[in-house]
């Protein structure tokens, strides 16, 4: 069980570090890395999923609540089709202390787009200046939207299949970025 798991109702997670070795055809062994870890979130906003969507997939709406508290985001790139490239950059502010400044790219490919209601995209998220293999997290995010009762109910399911060594903490806070990060979302809805 996570160590922090009992703060929050909204975060369910699940630790699986597996290494299975498996036959290719040609008769090799071949290693098959399940999920490191799975994070699964459930939200639900006052508000249709056309702005929710909305919200996610325009450029200049993400800028304005992406990311966890005390970071901004100076770059935000949207190509909505599938293979199309999200990128999006987390700058770290005055009230992160010694990371202000610290930037984290994240660049992606979008796996999966029905307009409206289900998004899935592979990412890459690093931090600027340091070794990319040092500090990477490489993920696969799924986003599901459904009307619920005149409201949206939101999922979202973030699978991390790789993580550099100097990156480990970064998974283990990610409960507490997401649920900063859908807090920001739900105040800039009801604007």
């Amino acid at each position: 069980m996570p160590l922090f798991s009992s703060l929050d109702k909204n975060f369910k997670s699940i630790n699986r570090p597996v290494v299975r070795l498996s036959r290719t055809r040609a008769g090799k062994k071949e290693k098959n890395m399940e999920p490191i870890k799975e994070v699964m979130f459930e939200r639900t906003f006052d508000t249709s999923p056309e702005s929710v969507w909305q919200a996610w997939t325009d450029p200049e709406m993400l800028k304005q609540w992406w990311g966890p508290n005390d970071v901004s985001i100076p770059e935000c790139e949207v190509d909505l089709r599938v293979g199309g490239k999200i990128y999006i950059v987390m700058e770290a502010g005055e009230a992160t202390g010694s990371y202000k400044g610290t930037r984290w790219p994240m660049e992606g490919r979008f796996t999966l787009i029905e307009t409206g209601s289900k998004l899935s995209y592979t990412a890459k998220a690093w931090t600027e200046g340091q070794e990319e293999e040092e500090t990477e997290i490489d993920q696969v995010v799924e986003l599901v939207l459904t009307k619920d009762n005149g409201k949206t109910k939101m999922t979202l399911k973030a699978t991390i299949n790789k993580v550099g060594p100097n990156a480990k903490m970064a998974v283990e806070g990610m409960q507490w970025g997401y649920n900063q990060q859908f807090d920001k979302l739900e105040k800039f809805l009801v604007k």
